[in-house]
């Protein structure tokens, strides 16, 4: 049975006050249904308050980051699965509390990073890929806007032109693009991301605590202002996509492995 919620995510904490935070849901790719996404908030909260912790590092086990939602969990559900309400609402709380933890977020992606997942490396304060990882933007494939505040968190770090090209063509974008565009500040063989990862925690959790927690403050500040709004307006149209035939047909069409037929 695949793991859900705090089962589904492991805790690491060393002697220098790393967390490493890691989706644990390899038989589905790490995507994440409702209580994972519920439980994954919770503990980078927990962890980012704690005393203790002076980095988190978000990770996925088994050889990807995460593909995002939970289409078949979704499809399974059926009149039981969360409400559009309840699912955006998870999403935007996910990527709130990696912007407002006092303390720096690594995410380092191996594999893909596909819808809310892609929101969650970019709403990490710096972004590390292995050379076979990918960032997949796949909300339109499926119906869908871009949520957990991609449409602000994109456009800041690459500009309107060609966050719109990403958003709206919804291709998977390498880690050499990624990295070209700005998007993620190194990338490394995937044997190597790990190391590389909990090189530069270590170096940031031996920095000074306060400094580090107001630049972030500033940084987002300066980047983010329309988050808020970016957020309202990801709820109001996702919740309408989320109960239309277009969306019924993308998760259709992803699980069944043929081209969706859109309205």
């Amino acid at each position: 049975m695949t793991a859900t919620g705090r089962d589904a995510i492991k805790v690491d904490h060393d002697d220098l006050g790393v967390t490493t935070i890691s989706i644990n849901r390899p038989d589905r790719m790490n995507a994440l249904d409702h209580p994972t996404v519920t439980a994954l908030t919770e503990l980078i909260i927990e962890h980012g308050s704690d005393p203790g912790t002076r980095v988190i590092v978000l990770s996925g086990e088994g050889g990807a980051f995460t593909t995002g939602a939970d289409l078949q969990a979704i499809k399974d559900a059926g009149a039981d699965a969360p409400s559009p309400d309840a699912t955006m609402a998870g999403a935007a709380a996910l990527v709130r509390a990696v912007l407002t933890v006092p303390v720096p977020v690594i995410a380092a992606v191996t594999g893909p990073a596909a819808g809310v997942g892609v929101s969650l490396a970019l709403a990490s304060d710096l972004v590390l890929m292995s050379e076979d990882a990918y960032l997949l933007f796949a909300f339109t494939n499926i119906g869908l806007m871009p949520d957990g505040g991609a449409s602000v968190l994109l456009p800041a770090a690459v500009g309107r032109s060609i966050a719109s090209r990403m958003l709206l063509r919804g291709d998977a974008v390498s880690a050499a693009e990624a990295h070209d565009v700005g998007l993620a500040m190194e990338v490394h063989p995937t044997a190597d991301l790990e190391p590389a990862a909990a090189k530069l925690a270590r170096r940031l959790a031996r920095g000074p605590r306060r400094a580090l927690e107001l630049t972030k403050r500033a940084v987002t500040g300066a980047t983010l202002a329309e988050l808020d709004a970016a957020l309202a307006r990801e709820h109001e149209g996702q919740c309408e996509l989320l109960i239309s035939p277009d969306f019924a047909e993308g998760v259709s069409s992803i699980l069944e492995k043929r081209r969706p037929n859109f309205s």
